[in-house]
């Protein structure tokens, strides 16, 4: 069995700072999934990548003319490791959540557009669009789960099914466009031979 993750206690105060810094710091501590504990003190694992950009944003701090500082602590008791566990877990749970209920979205407007017989190449652009950011937002929050969040799976699988339903809206606009063509062709070939010229010029 591993061993539990040891933490990082990081407090950061930018009184004295640029605004800017206070929104900088706000923003890396939440890309970094840190969970508060109290106003400008929160917790990260233990782990050699948090840590280095931890040490990074606290020099950063520090060089604007804040206050920070960063400690390692390790939680003992097992009832209250699972409750910070629990606690990062819930956090990134809310996130996926958010993918798990806006996905949806897109396979409505695929199912729409399917329907209405629109199923064109700027459609599958646009919704190859949609699918890229969704699959983005899904990178950012997995970086942070440090403690695999169970709402991953749904928001995963969520977006897995836009995958699959655009690979099929893509099949229909492919086939619409070559019965365009067929079409087209076949339109052609009923003209005169003078005219099927003038229209192949």
């Amino acid at each position: 069995m591993n061993e539990p993750d040891g933490f990082l206690l990081v407090s950061a105060s930018t009184a004295g700072a640029p605004a800017a810094t206070r929104v900088r710091v706000w923003r890396k501590l939440r890309s970094l999934g840190a969970l508060y504990v109290q106003q400008s003190v929160c917790l990260l694992p233990d782990r050699d990548p948090v840590r280095r950009q931890a040490q990074r944003l606290i020099a950063s701090v520090r060089h604007d003319g804040g206050t920070a500082r960063s400690l390692t602590v390790a939680v003992t008791d097992p009832a209250e490791y699972a409750q910070l566990v629990a606690e990062f877990n819930a956090e990134r749970d809310t996130e996926y959540a958010e993918i798990a209920e806006r996905a949806p979205e897109l396979l409505a407007e695929l199912e729409k557009e399917s329907a209405r017989g629109n199923a064109t190449y700027a459609e599958v652009e646009e919704s190859e669009a949609d699918l890229e950011r969704f699959d983005k937002w899904l990178a950012k929050i997995a970086v942070r789960d440090y403690f695999g969040a169970p709402g991953g799976e749904a928001a995963r699988t969520a977006v897995e099914r836009c995958r699959t339903a655009l690979a099929t809206f893509e099949d229909a606009a492919i086939a619409a466009q070559a019965g365009d063509h067929i079409a087209a062709v076949e339109s052609k070939s009923l003209l005169p031979a003078s005219a099927r010229l003038r229209a192949v010029d």
